[in-house]
Formats: C-alpha cells, sequence, structure tokens
C-alpha cells in the first residue's frame, strides 16, 4: 500500500510471472498489466473513486485467482484506508532494518524487529487496540546492500563467486530484488506494508556506506570493477521498489519512466507485457552522472494539518571540493519553494539528522573545512582519511547547504513566508541512537521565532549498535565533542550557526519506532519498541520507550538552556549501568 489521498490508493504487486493485475475494494475495481525488470515482473494498481475518510477491504487477483490475502491468514483482511482532513495526522517514522530471522537467534544478534512488533499490535496479535496511523515514513537503510545477512550470502554464492568483487556486497539488479524480498517477506510485516500507506527516501546503505560523501570517495569508487553495476541496480531497484509508490498519478504522469509503462498498456495487444529493462538501466545511470535530471524529493501535503518534505541528501549532493553542497542549485531552489507557513506543522524528511549533537555538528564542520584544506595540503588529506573513517559527512559537513537551509527554516518560524508553522520539525534517522533537539535563535536582537524548531530523531529500527559503542557514542557525541568542537571549529574559521540548539529528550539506543501526531496543543511524539516476553520470538510486545509533547506556543527565547550538564550526568550513569 503506497501512496493514498482521500478518494485514491496506489497497490504495489510483484508476481512471479508476466499478469493481470485486478485490485477489488468493495465496489471499485482497478487493474494493471505486468511490467518486466530484469526477468521481474511488477505492477502498481490506482484504485481510484473511493471515499474520503473510508476503510474499506481489499483482495488482489493475478489473472483471475486470488493471491492476497492468503488463505487461513492469521491477520486481519488488509484494507485501504482513505484520509481525512478533519481527523488529526498520525504518522510513523523510522530508518534503519536489516533483514534477519524474527527467532532467538535472529533477535540475539539484532534485537526485536520494532516494525513487526508494530505490526502485531496493529492487527490485534499482541496487546490491546491501537489507533492505526495514516502512513509510515521509511528515513533510510530500507535494504544494506553492504553489510548482507547469511541468508543473502546464500543468494549471491548461488549465482557467483562471493570471493571475488564485489564479495559478500550487492552486485547487479537481481541481487537487490532478492534483498527486498528477504526485507519484505515476512508475514507480519508483509501485512502491515499492505496495509498501511508507506512513502520512502534513501540513505547511503540502500546503495553503500559512505554514499557520496566526498569526490575523492566517489572518485575511488568509480575506479572499481562492480561501481557501475552497484549503482545502477541499486537506482533501478529503488525507482521500482520505492520511489514509484512516493508519487502520486498525476506525478507519475508526468515522469518520463512512468509514462512508457503507462503507453504500452493503454496501446500494446492482449497480454503483452512491456520490457523495461534497458530503459530503467540507462535512466539509473543518468541519473548517476547527471544528479540534475532527475529529483527523488517529493511533498506530501495533509490539508492545513501539515505539510510533508521529504529531501534526498544523497544522489543530488555536489561533491567537487570548490562547490561542494549538500543539494545541487536545482534541488536547493526546489526545497525553498516547499519550505513555508500557512500550516500547522511543517515536517522535514531528511534521512540524516539536519541538527545533530552541537559539539559533534561543530566537529563535522571542522572536518570539511580541514579536508577543504584550511591547514593546507597535508592536514588536508589526513581529514579526508577521518571523514570517512567516522562518517564525517551530515549536513554539518556541507556548511554551504546547512546555513542556506538554516536561513529558510527562520524565513518560515520568524512568519517571512506566509503564517509561521506551530512547528518546524525535521524528522531523521541513521545515526543508529534516537534523540530530540530544540532550536533558539543565538541572536538576541533578530526578529522572534513563532515556530518551535525540532529535530526528532528515530534510528534504527533493526540494527542496534553493539553495547560497548553505546556509551561511547553518548560520550564523544554529547559530551566529548562540546568543548572540543567548538574549539576546532574556530581554529579552522567556521563561523557559528544563526541557531543553537540542545536536547529536549535522549539519548536511547533501543531498536524503535516512532510515531507523531498532531494535537489541539501542537505535536505528540512517541517511540515504541518490541519485547520478548516468557521468551515467545514470535510474538513480541510493543511497549513504550519515550514520549515528548510539544506545546505549539512554548516557542523559546534565545537564551541558552541552563541544567543540561546534570541531567546529560544523570543519562550517561544510566548507559553506563
Amino acid at each position: 500500500m503506497r501512496y493514498v489521498d482521500e478518494d485514491s490508493a496506489t497497490i504495489w504487486v510483484e508476481t512471479a510471472a508476466a499478469g493481470d493485475v485486478v485490485v477489488r475494494a468493495g465496489d471499485v475495481t482497478a487493474r494493471a498489466r505486468t511490467f518486466g525488470v530484469h526477468g521481474h515482473h511488477y505492477a502498481l494498481v490506482e484504485v481510484t473513486g473511493l471515499e474520503r475518510g473510508s476503510r474499506v477491504a481489499y483482495e488482489v487477483e493475478v489473472d483471475g485467482v486470488t493471491v492476497w490475502p492468503e488463505a487461513a491468514s492469521p491477520y486481519p483482511p488488509p484494507v485501504i484506508a482513505t484520509l481525512e482532513a478533519d481527523k488529526p495526522l498520525r504518522l510513523a517514522y523510522g530508518s534503519c532494518r536489516t533483514s534477519v530471522g524474527h527467532d532467538k537467534a535472529g533477535n540475539d544478534l539484532h534485537g526485536v524487529d520494532a516494525l513487526r512488533s508494530y505490526a502485531l499490535r496493529m492487527a490485534g496479535l499482541t496487546g490491546g487496540d491501537m489507533r492505526w496511523p495514516d502512513l509510515v515514513v521509511f528515513l533510510g537503510d530500507q535494504v544494506y546492500a553492504d553489510e548482507t545477512t547469511e541468508a543473502m550470502h546464500e543468494f549471491i554464492s548461488s549465482r557467483r563467486d562471493i570471493d571475488e568483487a564485489p564479495w559478500k556486497e550487492l552486485a547487479d539488479y537481481e541481487e537487490y530484488a532478492h534483498l527486498y524480498y528477504l526485507a519484505w517477506s515476512d508475514p507480519a510485516n508483509r501485512w502491515l506494508l499492505s496495509t498501511l500507506p508507506s512513502a520512502m527516501i534513501f540513505d547511503d546503505h540502500d546503495i553503500r556506506d559512505d554514499w557520496n560523501t566526498s569526490w575523492d570517495w566517489r572518485q575511488k569508487m568509480e575506479a572499481t570493477s562492480w561501481w557501475q553495476g552497484r549503482i545502477v541496480g541499486g537506482l533501478a531497484s529503488y525507482w521500482v521498489y520505492q520511489h514509484l509508490g512516493n508519487m502520486s498519478a498525476a506525478e507519475r504522469a508526468a515522469d518520463p519512466l512512468w509514462r512508457r509503462v503507462a503507453a504500452h498498456e493503454a496501446y500494446a495487444a492482449a497480454g503483452e507485457e512491456l520490457d523495461l529493462s534497458a530503459e530503467l538501466d540507462t535512466f539509473a545511470d543518468r541519473a548517476n552522472q547527471v544528479p540534475t535530471s532527475y529529483r527523488w524529493s517529493y511533498v506530501r501535503d495533509f490539508g492545513d494539518q501539515a505539510r510533508l518534505v521529504v529531501v534526498d541528501t544523497r544522489a543530488g549532493r555536489v561533491l567537487e571540493p570548490e562547490h561542494r553542497a549538500m543539494l545541487d542549485p536545482d534541488e536547493l531552489d526546489w526545497l525553498s519553494g516547499q519550505l513555508r507557513g500557512d500550516v500547522q506543522h511543517l515536517l522535514i524528511g531528511s534521512s540524516l539528522p539536519f541538527l545533530l549533537a552541537p559539539g559533534l555538528h561543530y566537529v563535522e564542520a571542522f572536518g570539511e573545512a580541514l579536508a577543504g584544506g584550511a591547514w593546507g595540503e597535508r592536514p588536508a588529506r589526513f581529514g579526508e582519511t577521518v571523514r570517512q573513517g567516522v562518517d564525517l559527512e551530515h549536513w554539518a559537513a556541507f556548511q554551504s547547504s546547512f546555513r542556506a537551509v538554516v536561513d529558510m527554516v527562520i524565513e518560515v518560524a520568524t512568519g517571512r513566508r506566509g503564517d509561521a508553522p506551530r512547528t518546524v520539525t525535521f524528522l531523521s534517522g541513521d545515526v543508529h541512537h534516537s534523540f530530540v533537539s530544540e532550536a533558539r535563535l543565538r541572536d538576541p536582537d533578530a526578529p522572534p521565532l513563532q515556530s518551535r524548531i525540532i529535530q526528532a530523531v528515530c534510528s534504527p529500527i533493526r540494527n542496534p549498535l553493539a553495547r560497548r559503542m553505546r556509551f561511547a557514542t553518548a560520550v564523544l557525541s554529547y559530551g566529548v565533542a562540546g568543548p572540543i568542537g567548538h574549539l576546532v571549529a574556530r581554529s579552522a574559521k567556521v563561523p557559528d550557526a544563526p541557531l543553537q540548539w540542545s536536547l529536549l529528550r535522549g539519548p536511547w539506543f533501543d531498536n524503535n519506532l516512532a510515531s507523531l501526531e498532531v494535537t489541539d496543543d501542537g505535536l505528540a511524539l512517541w517511540w515504541a519498541r518490541g519485547t520478548v516476553v516468557a521468551g515467545d520470538h514470535e510474538a513480541p510486545v510493543l511497549e513504550t520507550v519515550a514520549e515528548v509533547d510539544l506545546d505549539g506556543d512554548a516557542v523559546p527565547t534565545t537564551r541558552t538552556r541552563r541544567h543540561i550538564a546534570p541531567r546529560f550526568r544523570t543519562r550517561l550513569a544510566r548507559l553506563r549501568s
């Protein structure tokens, strides 16, 4: 279940062979012919004419045979739940999910899958009733192309020598297709995905760790024998499995690849399937070589309650040292056009946290300056090594883009881009721990904020840091990095950001899935994890990890919040234990 609005829904299907796919939802019937990509077969069925705010069960047929829901399924019938403008928006979000088994061995290795725990609770199989979200937003690393599982190793070994490049990493579209199969075929998660609308964006592991960190990184990848197959297979499969369902019907109608699918379906002979392989590979190669040729970012509006802007922070980077930027000029202009007021809550989905821990922010800004030659050529080489070695490649390491977006956000939050929202909230993942921060203006003489500016991170869904790394991460990111970051940044003449920010809650390191709901007062956010009870690994119980209520009227002043250090020492003590 992908894009859903007030009267239509898009259902994504992969089939074992070419065929006709029919969706029946109450009195409404919709159909589509599959299209092929490298021997795989897909259909995107657009169901229209639905009633606003309705919830109707549906079935999927392939060539006249009902294939979904499966017979004797323990899960409720999948439904299409259309949006209703007056109902408070609720969405779930998170990032970073590996695909291993859900038995004791799998849970011991990677913890309990928060998404699966959420699915079991939604289905009423564990715990009490819950109000379902209107959608789930996956903010990167839905699949890991570089850190593969034993099941993926077996598949790779069946088709090539795993001791030769790219070894246990993915090589092409066929291996990506199998990786998505492993990620999405668990029965509980498959049911959730068939019922809960979803929006997605990639991060680095969807392609490879540190994807597009720097010019040096990219040159090294392009010099290998296997990178071309990886990037083409990765972007081609991303368009099919993830991006295609992000678009509305109108947006798909403007997409050149989708127009090719639609034209074939309209004019081809009965039973003839379009093979999109060559065109899709050409598209993916061009999207990689010329990022301005395609936009992966997108926007969703939910009446006057919220606008969700999901930003590509990976594929569109400008890496030439003299023009280094997170977003190319076209993408930055597009983003500027989307960041505006006249809505209660402006939500910005970015796989990478926009506001890291302040000290770490300035360490990354220093790293960019160092690698850029602020201290000379030899330190620059050292800076590049450190940048790649410890992942100094978030927004803070692209200072020109960071400051441009800060300026946009301040304009929104001070009412210079329409009526100021109650909150401007960044939703992010990536860093394998969760936290909530709030920003305020640094300059006490600047026009005051009218919106709360929030960073709310949920990571991972299922890929926790090792316990020995959690304490180190907390100390380095929220303790040691503080004084060091400001000191070294000033030494490289990195200017202070126009915003200053501090923790409201966190950090915590559980596998979890976050939820956000629009309330009368502002926003309610909470994080939930799965817990195994009485050794029953097949039925983990969903429990709350953290809750944060944001009063939209409680906008902070420029004064720095005090007493953070004692609270942080308490959190460190808990982490030690």
